[in-house]
């Protein structure tokens, strides 16, 4: 995506990218869009997320830790099975996870906190979108691992919201049908 668009056009245009390649965002870019996503709406202002950046060599010890996670979920795995887990963390260039670490509060319950990191999430895919760059947002096993939390220094009870694989798209992602307003919006009124 070479041109920058509006707000409603790229919510309407949001698409998960199935391949990614070099470069990820530069610096200065991934500063904005970040940014800008740490303005999700957030109760009570707790600021219970964290983003992540993982790159370079950081990457292949996310895939050691994504392979030690699979070898938890399934003992008897094949090296194969191992070797797939560990090449996760390389398909993309740049990989963000995206977690939440909650925080006490009597006026705002864990769900939303979670709830935060999850729009922050989502408004870090627009942003790069934006930025004219691909991101695709996976959980899978590793996001609600303990070991793999642990290994990415945060606490076995945190939430990881997911993993943003991001950089250039290698080709344009296939169009996607969209939901009907029909099917997921009920005006409602009282009976």
């Amino acid at each position: 995506m070479s041109q920058k668009l509006d707000a409603l056009s790229l919510l309407a245009e949001r698409r998960s990218a199935g391949k990614l390649t070099d470069p990820a965002p530069p610096g200065q870019v991934l500063d904005r869009v970040l940014t800008a996503a740490l303005r999700a709406p957030d109760h009570g202002n707790l600021r219970a997320f964290r983003v992540l950046v993982i790159e370079g060599d950081a990457r292949r010890a996310l895939g050691e830790l994504m392979a030690d996670a699979a070898q938890r979920e399934n003992p008897s795995i094949e090296a194969a099975g191992l070797e797939s887990a560990k090449k996760k963390a390389l398909r993309a260039p740049m990989v963000l996870a995206i977690a939440c670490t909650p925080k006490p509060s009597p006026k705002v319950p864990e769900i939303e906190q979670v709830l935060t990191a999850g729009c922050v999430a989502h408004a870090i895919l627009i942003g790069l979108q934006a930025e004219g760059f691909g991101a695709m947002w996976r959980t899978g096993g590793p996001a609600y691992d303990a070991g793999v939390k642990v290994g990415l220094g945060l606490r076995a009870e945190d939430h990881i919201v997911g993993f943003l694989y991001v950089g250039t798209l290698a080709s344009e992602p296939p169009a996607m049908p969209r939901p009907s307003l029909a099917d997921h919006v009920v005006r409602w009124t009282p009976s």
